[in-house]
């Protein structure tokens, strides 16, 4: 078919801000999606900037409530198993307002794929704190800099007796792309956490340009070719 049969072409140009991470993100999927002929797809998506992409793709997709993408995911794959059900979401929705859908949809592992962007802030709705805010992180609720810990995702994940958690960036789309592809191949619950930060209501309120987030990415994190735990610094597939 080709990736570009799964764009919906009325949609372009794609309404993301220049440089965002998810351009990068969205296209690795519909390069996927033809590469494993995945036609039979459905993508949910919840409220905020990746939310958009229930529109983008041209697939059946439905734009649902904020934090409730994970339990549609699950109806629809229950409803009709033959469908490969894909999230398409951010952290605002999946880790924040959704949070406990995550937490019980992992441990019944639920047979869905959840790709979270994390962008460390509400970024639709002006930067608020996120549950994925590093410390030290500026947004419009933390203007001196959050104190909080970031939410372990990883840790939720590998609670259960059975688990598929990745983590990547669009600085390293072949990575990123590896790390989807296993992802949609996966029989059970998988997410993959997608490290993006906003570059508009994050990134631009501590003074870092493009460049220097991109580099600040590449300087910071490794990939880890192993099947264990992942560091903080460290990008990789984790799965049981």
């Amino acid at each position: 078919m080709g990736f570009q049969e799964f764009v919906r072409k009325e949609m372009l140009p794609l309404g993301w801000c220049n440089g965002c991470g998810l351009h990068i993100l969205f296209y690795s999927l519909c390069e996927l999606f033809d590469e494993l002929n995945k036609t039979n797809t459905v993508i949910v998506s919840g409220i905020g900037c990746t939310g958009r992409g229930a529109a983008y793709f041209n697939l059946d997709s439905v734009h649902g409530l904020h934090g409730r993408a994970i339990p549609l995911a699950v109806g629809i794959k229950r409803a009709n198993p033959k469908l490969d059900v894909v999230v398409f979401s951010g952290d605002g929705d999946i880790l924040g307002i959704g949070g406990n859908h995550l937490i019980h949809a992992a441990r019944r592992n639920e047979n869905i794929t959840v790709i979270c962007n994390d962008n460390e802030v509400f970024a639709m709705t002006g930067g608020q704190l996120s549950p994925s805010t590093r410390l030290g992180g500026v947004t419009t609720t933390t203007p001196k800099g959050s104190v909080i810990q970031p939410l372990n995702t990883q840790g939720i994940l590998l609670s259960n007796k059975k688990y598929f958690y990745a983590r990547s960036s669009p600085v390293f789309k072949t990575h990123l792309k590896k790390c989807l592809r296993e992802s949609l191949s996966y029989e059970g619950f998988s997410l993959v956490e997608v490290v993006s930060p906003c570059l508009v209501n994050y990134s631009k309120r501590a003074g870092k340009g493009l460049d220097e987030v991109f580099k600040e990415i590449k300087d910071k994190f490794e990939i880890c070719e192993e099947n264990r735990t992942l560091k903080d610094n460290e990008f990789g597939i984790v799965k049981k």
